[in-house]
């Protein structure tokens, strides 16, 4: 991978999909592009969530829609533009107010941090979504 790249929801990914929600995941950049953070995006229908617990520092910057993250009773809400930061071992809900897309940014890689967690088995939700 060279030093600068860019990438777009629309490139060819590979998307998974929570249960039979309207929630889907792509990672685009991760370690096998041999980076330090995965980079990735999700797309939630409007009131879809998922419980989740974070085993890595993660950034959410929303770039369509409205959504929120629930911790703790505390609920976290931004629009396009804004970000919103969470810290490795933070329970919380994900939650969409409205049809939404995020982009994700982990380190270290959301997806080895939970291999290695007590939550592994939380991975199994996901399917790759079949086109």
């Amino acid at each position: 991978m060279p030093g600068v790249s860019k990438v777009t929801s629309d490139d060819d990914l590979e998307w998974f999909r929570r249960f039979d929600q309207d929630l889907r995941l792509a990672d685009a950049i991760d370690a096998r592009h041999d980076a330090a953070m995965t980079v990735g995006f999700a797309r939630y229908g409007a009131g879809e969530s998922n419980p989740w617990t974070v085993s890595y520092d993660e950034a959410l910057i929303v770039t369509k829609g409205r959504y929120s993250v629930e911790s703790g009773g505390v609920v976290v809400s931004a629009g396009v533009g804004e970000v919103i930061y969470l810290r490795a071992g933070t329970d919380l809900v994900y939650r969409a107010e409205e049809e939404s897309e995020v982009v994700y940014v982990s380190h270290p890689h959301w997806m080895t941090a939970t291999e290695q967690s007590p939550y592994k088995d939380r991975l199994a939700e996901f399917r790759p979504v079949a086109d």
